[in-house]
């Protein structure tokens, strides 16, 4: 009787340190936010990034229309290409300390960019140099369309 009530004791603080977020880390899905251009400049909320933790957006650049997400890993922010070429998604979960694709589930680091495991693996997502002003996450066209010309191959630069 008493290992059953040791057993139960476990899984009731299981339960209690599940439920406040202690016990593991819990996926974020991408949220979607609006780019803001000016000329050269393309800007996103970095209050909408801080409180979403997940977040991707669409800008026109000389490719076409290409996706980005940005995202809060380890108390800094990322931007980054949203692409993987072989499954074509445009999207990734954050999971702790990794990007999941949510088309093929191909596992980068969220740190990196750099592909852990999966059909996807080769193709890394490339990080977009930043600045932050005025509450914005400010980048220039130019170094969005590299970032997305460099994810579409195999292999960081």
């Amino acid at each position: 009787m008493r290992f059953v009530k040791v057993i139960a004791g476990v899984l009731l603080v299981l339960t209690v340190l599940t439920a406040a977020g202690c016990a593991s880390s819990q996926a974020v899905a991408s949220t979607q936010v609006n780019a803001r251009v000016d000329g050269d400049n393309v800007s996103i909320s970095v209050a909408e990034v801080q409180d979403a933790k997940n977040t991707r957006f669409a800008v026109k650049t000389t490719l076409g229309e290409t996706n980005y997400m940005a995202y809060v890993f380890d108390k800094d922010l990322y931007v980054r290409a949203n692409v993987c070429p072989p499954c074509r998604s445009i999207g990734f979960t954050l999971d702790g300390d990794t990007l999941v694709c949510d088309r093929c589930a191909t596992v980068f680091d969220a740190g990196t960019g750099a592909g852990i495991k999966g059909a996807c693996v080769d193709f890394p997502k490339a990080q977009v140099p930043y600045t932050i002003s005025d509450g914005k996450i400010v980048m220039k066209s130019g170094d969005l369309a590299t970032a997305y010309k460099n994810t579409l191959q195999p292999g960081l630069p």
